[in-house]
């Protein structure tokens, strides 16, 4: 016994002067045990950000036994496609939310200008079939009307506010406000806060055009098959979703197909794919592409996520596009 004690004694000499003297410091002894011919020292270590905790097998006789360090550590962050997928997966609800705030905008304006009677404003009309249309709940319908005729409520204006994000990639923010100053102060603040630059008029814009979109979840339609509905009535192009071989084959559900068209075969699209029994994701039909994408880095691509993401989260913004691959 008396042999062990020296050894454990010589072990910690070494050990204190081995490391640095705010480490040892640090050091706590818990618990000492002698089990046949090997002595278990058990130590803590807790800074202020993580704790970390390391077993030693100390061998009695002088043979050598290798010395085993168990080591713990916080989850390492998510890599670039695992940060994909759970954007793509979080955005669906985010989207749901988003398209019902904008069509509850345009009522509350259709109103304020013609009247809460679809039968003399036709304006508010046409919003009625296409809330039906997008199968948007009917109690947003008449919650908004309602909001439109309370007294202080002002007609909603839509503006778009363009950025520069990081790596060289542009954005496009679309706002409906009653408030402009309100809205304008809120993007610049949360551009501002994440590292992004506020572009004057048309230095983003010219990137990117207007079109009719239809999003068909690539798990509900054949390739081929969407091909020729496409093809048959006129649409002007189909955009597959990217695919990246370490992703999982059950993200393909939040994948998308993107229909694009013009406004004049818009419908018609929209009957075949009725007629063939295919489901379509309702939304309001009109998005911004880029006409060429940018091609950014790791950190770039996160970095502009993180703003985009602030950017929806403000009441006023309904949409804001990328021209980021």
């Amino acid at each position: 016994m008396s042999y062990s004690i020296r050894v454990v004694d010589a072990f910690l000499h070494k050990l204190s002067n081995g490391v640095s003297s705010n480490y040892s410091k640090s050091i706590a002894l818990g618990r000492i045990g002698l089990f046949d011919k090997s002595i278990l020292l058990y130590s803590s270590s807790s800074t202020s950000s993580s704790s970390c905790y390391s077993s030693w097998v100390l061998p009695v006789k002088k043979s050598s036994y290798p010395v085993r360090r168990i080591w713990t550590f916080s989850p390492l962050c998510m890599g670039r496609r695992s940060c994909k997928i759970a954007g793509r997966k979080g955005a669906q609800d985010a989207k749901k939310t988003k398209r019902y705030s904008k069509i509850g905008k345009e009522i509350v304006s259709a109103v304020k200008k013609g009247g809460p009677n679809p039968i003399s404003n036709t304006t508010l009309a046409s919003l009625i079939e296409k809330v039906k249309e997008l199968d948007i709940p009917k109690e947003i319908l008449e919650r908004n009307i309602k909001r439109a005729t309370e007294k202080g409520q002002e007609a909603y204006i839509e503006k778009v506010y363009e950025v520069y994000g990081y790596g060289g990639a542009g954005m496009v923010v679309e706002v409906s406000t009653d408030k402009i100053n309100r809205s304008v102060a809120a993007v610049r603040e949360v551009v501002r806060d994440c590292g992004g630059k506020m572009a004057d008029p048309g230095s983003i814009m010219f990137k990117f055009k207007r079109a009719r979109v239809v999003n068909i979840k690539v798990t509900d339609v054949e390739k081929d098959q969407l091909l020729g509905i496409a093809l048959d009535a006129g649409a002007e192009d189909v955009i597959e979703p990217p695919i990246y071989e370490d992703d999982p084959e059950e993200d393909s559900s939040e994948s998308f197909y993107k229909i694009v068209c013009t406004a004049e075969n818009y419908s018609d699209i929209l009957t075949k794919l009725r007629e063939e029994g295919i489901t379509y994701e309702p939304d309001n039909g009109s998005e911004l592409l880029p006409i060429t994408t940018v091609e950014v880095d790791d950190e770039a691509m996160d970095l502009n996520k993180e703003l985009m993401s602030k950017l929806l989260d403000l009441d006023d913004v309904d949409a804001v596009y990328t021209d980021q691959k």
